[in-house]
């Protein structure tokens, strides 16, 4: 973790935001993945810590994909995949990142930010960003989802 330029910077930082991640979902057990943790939420994605970390890795590849793809790629992002093991979604975020890595060896530095609407990204929420702002939201997503996981694991988990 040691990259040069702002390019480098961002995938520092989201490396890091990984393997916090990933330090924090280590211990925990795998028949603890599919107990539900929120019966009240209407977010289907937080429901388990299972749907969290799958939809932590379906959205990785899915950011990771619209910044590969304004490029003018056609990749579809893959579909939810849940395991059952903390090691399979260890691997999964390993991938993720190396993914994301290998996108960002198209971008340079000068592309990162982006001040014409028609040359942003449209995210599936309908906001626009550049590749520096979908990248930094990748990283606060992974930083609140690990949050969230910490608050699960001192709290129901102990």
């Amino acid at each position: 973790m040691n990259r040069q330029g702002a390019v480098g910077a961002l995938l520092d930082i989201y490396e890091q935001a990984i393997l916090d991640l990933t330090n924090v979902i280590k211990s925990i057990p795998d028949d603890a993945l599919t107990k539900i943790i929120d019966e009240k939420t209407t977010d289907e994605d937080c429901k388990s810590i299972q749907k969290i970390l799958s939809h932590v890795v379906s959205s990785g590849y899915s950011y990771a994909i619209s910044i590969h793809n304004l490029k003018g790629q056609n990749v579809q992002r893959p579909g939810k995949i849940f395991h059952v093991t903390i090691a399979e979604y260890l691997i999964d975020l390993t991938n993720v990142f190396i993914f994301t890595e290998n996108v960002f060896r198209e971008i340079k530095d000068n592309e990162l930010e982006q001040f014409d609407d028609s040359l942003k990204i449209k995210t599936g929420w309908g906001q626009l960003y550049d590749i520096e702002q979908l990248t930094e939201h990748a990283i606060v997503h992974i930083l609140r989802h690990k949050r969230q996981i910490e608050k699960i694991k001192s709290s129901q988990l102990n």
